[in-house]
């Protein structure tokens, strides 16, 4: 028998299902919730509902918005002759964060995992092939930037990105190109896996 009340455990168990909370977790943010003075708990609750019915993706690069277009898509000031390939809308808050990109973002949804039953068919490969020839209809040459993360999945959905370009009439105006990845600084060889040796050595270059 719990000596919870069932309310108190329901929101636990809520909390426990976000990634990368465990059960000692959930239950801090629980009781701080319970024991705030403020109403925080409404407030948040008022939050998540607001963000429930008022974000939608993007119709262009799928990316969350409350519009239809989001604020990047229908920005006159970004350049459409790029387009940044990522795996989920986080990606695009790093990039924006960073202030070193000015293009264009589509969003896939996910990398390819066969091991979690993420297939082609769970992405949205044809809405970014769709996108890509729409950018086209505007620019003589476009470049694609698979910006997937550098792991398994992340190179797999690449590699498939690069194949599904290959088979378009219009590839020789498609440049596709993948983030360079390596030893970030300050790391020590010792501790870099076999993946990240690998591509620092493929994209080493003369000094």
């Amino acid at each position: 028998m719990s000596v919870l009340p069932k309310s108190v455990e329901k929101v636990i168990e809520k909390f426990g299902e976000i990634p990368g909370v465990g059960p000692k977790s959930a239950s801090r943010m629980a009781y701080h919730y319970l024991r705030s003075p403020n109403k925080d708990a409404s407030k948040l609750a008022e939050a998540l509902i607001a963000m429930d019915e008022n974000v939608v993706n993007c119709s262009k690069c799928f990316n969350v918005s409350e519009d239809e277009e989001c604020n990047i898509c229908s920005s006159p000031l970004r350049k459409s002759e790029k387009i940044c390939v990522v795996e989920e809308p986080l990606d695009v808050v790093a990039f924006e964060n960073s202030g070193v990109y000015d293009g264009v973002y589509f969003v896939l949804g996910g990398a390819i995992s066969p091991a979690d039953g993420i297939t082609s068919e769970e992405l949205r490969f044809k809405e970014l092939k769709g996108r890509v020839l729409e950018l086209l209809d505007t620019n003589d040459v476009l470049e694609v930037i698979i910006a997937t993360n550098p792991s398994l999945e992340g190179e797999a959905t690449a590699s498939y990105i690069l194949d599904m370009f290959q088979t378009l009439e219009q590839k020789d105006r498609i440049r596709v190109s993948r983030l360079a990845m390596g030893l970030p600084t300050g790391a020590d060889l010792e501790y870099a896996d076999r993946l990240t040796l690998k591509k620092a050595l493929e994209g080493r270059r003369d000094i």
